[in-house]
Formats: structure tokens, sequence, C-alpha cells
């Protein structure tokens, strides 16, 4: 079943080589056009940096629980800087990048005015590599292939797979076949003789024209065109991406499948085709068939496109998203929906995803915290109350162990998973996440609410974090509080009643 297709994705191992880059997002207000020129004045409001290319096909690897190899060429410059902190901070990402001072590390930077990207301007010097540097990238995937399953070539023409002759590209499919290992590229040019031999390739639609040097305006001449490219190259099969048309699969002895696209909204395309091959990839690193494989990169890319910016899926993101009936390729067996309220279950990492997912769509972040060991009406007043005050509430949940230091050895009287699961049902509530500490200071510093929000039984000056938000330009509130209602008092009448 799909379901647990998507649990054993956190057992795949994937080596990944390609064009790292950098992504900067800067995001403001136009409200008037320069006098200078008839060109729109971005008040510029906040920057955000995130891997790009490459980076973040491994990001999304990350995301979905899939360990990875991942293996490039940065400058050595502070924008390359910033692509090894980045990468460093991934958690299930093994970082190999390789420094070349003749080049400046590949700059994305994306200028957006609310939801709409209105220019982008790229720094980059898309070389060739000098021959020690491509020597390096073939001896450490020699190295790495024995321990991973799968290869994937990353290629956005900035000079690591196209360098050489024959291309780093084609040697390293040649290296991992002779490992028995799969080979997913994503390609980049007209010459995909450089791509001869692996086992999938996914370009989009533009891209296949390009290679094809033909017009391919439906689903027929895709195929056709698809087929042929695949005997050419000894290609076993082409997953040919179609933005809001969804995706073809085109593989050796089965009929083309075509899948309709899984987006609910589109707000931005960038990065959606890393998230397929992320998720294409992991899927097969586990033996996952074709079109199952296929059916959860696409319900993946819906994921990504309803968000702004480079974005990735999570692993419980693609839960949600095949909350509808799906049936596995050979059209049987239904996928059981998982309870979509559990999608708002997050941990440190996925919730500093989360949050950055919503700042880039402009939305207010609000943080209130709390043991809530048993929910009662005071809790939903609470809680009705923060949210009215912002877009986006994330609730900070005392773990078992944290709240027995707080409230003693017979508290709490339900887990913290419990706790989260009913916090996480209210539609009040966005996303909910467990700390282990006495109290709440390292959750809110990494979040950075706009908003933290506790009951008025507190001064503001008691309220832990108080000073970090208000640092950063955010705003403290007191809920008032329902009288008589508590956790404690619940206890205590239940205990007299006995």
């Amino acid at each position: 079943m799909l379901g647990q297709i998507i649990k054993n994705l956190s057992q795949a191992r994937v080596v990944c080589v390609g064009d790292v880059m950098l992504d900067h997002f800067v995001y403001g207000k136009v409200t008037r056009i320069s006098p200078e020129a008839p060109i729109p004045i971005l008040a510029a409001e906040r920057n955000l940096s995130m891997l790009g290319g490459a980076g973040n096909v491994v990001r999304n690897l990350s995301a979905l629980g899939a360990a990875s190899f991942m293996l490039g060429v940065i400058g050595d410059d502070s924008s390359g800087r910033d692509v090894l902190h980045l990468m460093s901070i991934e958690s299930k990402v093994e970082p190999h990048l390789l420094i070349d001072p003749t080049r400046q590390t590949t700059v994305k930077t994306r200028y957006i005015a609310g939801q709409q990207q209105i220019l982008r301007v790229d720094r980059e010097t898309p070389h060739a590599l000098a021959g020690d540097l491509q020597a390096s990238i073939l001896n450490r995937v020699q190295s790495a292939l024995t321990d991973f399953d799968l290869l994937i070539l990353s290629d956005y023409a900035k000079g690591v797979l196209q360098s050489g002759i024959p291309a780093m590209s084609l040697r390293l499919i040649q290296l991992a076949k002779a490992h028995g290992k799969k080979v997913i590229v994503d390609p980049k040019g007209k010459d995909y003789s450089i791509y001869a031999g692996a086992d999938l390739l996914t370009p989009n639609r533009r891209e296949l024209e390009a290679a094809c040097q033909t017009s391919l305006p439906d689903h027929a001449s895709i195929e056709t065109a698809a087929r042929q490219l695949m005997a050419q190259q000894q290609i076993a099969a082409i997953l040919v991406t179609l933005g809001e048309g969804g995706m073809m699969l085109v593989a050796d002895h089965l009929p083309a499948r075509h899948f309709p696209t899984a987006a609910r909204q589109i707000f931005d395309v960038s990065g959606a085709g890393d998230t397929v091959v992320a998720a294409l990839s992991a899927a097969l690193a586990v033996d996952v068939a074709w079109g199952d494989a296929c059916l959860l990169a696409n319900r993946a890319a819906g994921v990504v496109v309803g968000k702004l910016g480079t974005a990735t899926c999570s692993q419980d993101e693609l839960f949600a998203a095949c909350d509808e009936a799906v049936q596995a390729s050979d059209g049987t067996v239904p996928f059981v929906p998982r309870k979509l309220h559990r999608q708002k279950m997050a941990n440190l990492l996925q919730i500093v995803e989360k949050v950055k997912d919503w700042r880039k769509e402009g939305k207010k972040i609000g943080f209130t915290n709390g043991c809530f060991d048993l929910l009662h009406p005071g809790h939903i007043d609470l809680l009705e109350f923060a949210r009215s005050e912002c877009d986006c509430l994330v609730v900070g949940v005392n773990d078992d162990a944290s709240v027995r230091r707080l409230k003693g050895p017979e508290r709490p009287v339900r887990s913290v998973a419990a706790r989260m699961e009913l916090l996480a049902a209210l539609a009040a509530v966005d996303a909910v996440v467990a700390f282990a500490e006495d109290t709440p200071l390292a959750l809110i510093s990494a979040i950075l609410p706009d908003i933290l929000v506790k009951g008025a039984d507190y001064a503001q000056s008691q309220v832990v974090g108080a000073d970090v938000v208000m640092a950063a330009g955010g705003r403290v509130l007191l809920a008032p509080l329902r009288a008589g209602e508590s956790t404690s008092a619940i206890i205590q009448s239940m205990t007299v009643k006995k």
C-alpha cells in the first residue's frame, strides 16, 4: 500500500551529484512605479536563502526521510559558505562540497512582491571543471556507491556534469551500472547522449522538445518522441513533467501512463522538478514499482507548487496529499487515508521549515505553549484568542518528562503524543511541536514568532521568550482567562468524588 511505501522512504540511501546553488529570495511590497523608468519599485522587507539546484534535491530527500550523499562544487566565496552552512543543518544529508577557486557559487536571486515574482537575477560561472576536480568526483562516488542504493544526476548545465570527454555524467552512469545501481537523471541541454544508459530521465516538455528538435503538442507526440530517444540512448524510461498538465511516464515494455496534476492551487513552480526527482528516486531506491513511484512524485510536486519559493514536501505532507482514494499501479490496492490532523504534528526541524513556508506566503506567525494535560474550555479560549491575532498558530507542548518536573510524579495524565493529537485536531491550531526543556525558550528562538501569547495570569516580564520576540520586532499578548478552569482543578474534583 502507498502508506507503507511512504514510511519505507526513510530506508532509502541516495547519492546525488550535480550543480549546487543558492536560492536567494527578496520579499517586499510594490506600491508605486519608478519615476526613472516604467518599472515597479520593490520596498524590500526581508531576505531568505536556501539550497537550490541539486541542493534542493537533497533537501527534499531529507524531508521525505531519505538519507543522501551530496557531491557538488562551490566557489571560494560568501555564497559558497552559505551553501556549506545550509547543507550542514540538513540532518540526513552527508555533504561533500568541493571548492573551485576559479568559479563563483551559483546564486539565483528572486524578487517577490506579495506572491508575485517580478524579477530573477542569476550569478554564475558555468565553465567546465578542471581535471583534478573531475577525478575527485569520480573517486568519491566510487567509494559511496558501495553503501548507497541509487545515483541521482541533477544537471543544471553549470559545469559539473557536462565537464570532460566523455562527459562526467556518462562516466558516472557507467560507474553506477558497474555497481548494479539505478541512475535517475534530471537533464539539461539538447544532447542526451551524455545520459546514455540511465534508468530514467525527468525532462519537462520544453526540454524534451529541445532534445528532439520538434514540437510536442499532445500525449501521443510526447510518447513517440520519448520512445525514440529511449531507443537511441538505451534509456529504460522517461518521465515528462507537463506543468499544470501533470506528468507522463513512458517506460520500456509498458503502456504510457498519464498522471493528472495533484495540485489544488499553484503559487510557485520553483524547484518542483527537484521534488519530483527526489520523491521518485527515494521510492525507486526501496524497489517501488514505476507507477507507484511516479504517483508519489506527482503528489509531492502537487504539495510544493502550492507553496512560495524553493520548497520541500515532508513525509506527513505526502501522507496528507494521498488522502483521497488512490490506487496502486495494478489498479486494485486502495490507499487508506491517514488522519489529516496528524500532519500538524511536527518536530523542531519540521516546524522551522513550516514557518519558513508560511513566511514566504506573507503570513503572521503566532506561538503559545503549555502542558495541556487535560484539555478544557480555558485552553480553547487561549488558543482561539491566539489564533485571532495571527495567520498561523504554533503550539509548544511540554513533553512527559518536563511535565513531571514541573507538576510532580503523578503528571501528566495523558502522554505527550495524546496531548499533541488532541491539540492538532483543533481548528485554531496550525502546528504542534513538543519540547523537552522546562521552558520553550529554544523553540521560540528557533521560530521567532510575530506574536507570543500567554494567559493573563502572567505579567509580560514573566513570559519566557518575550525579550527574544520583542527584540526581533514581535509582540507579546496576554490572553484573558476563563475563571475556574484548570487541569489541577479537574484532577482535584475527580479526587474528591472518589
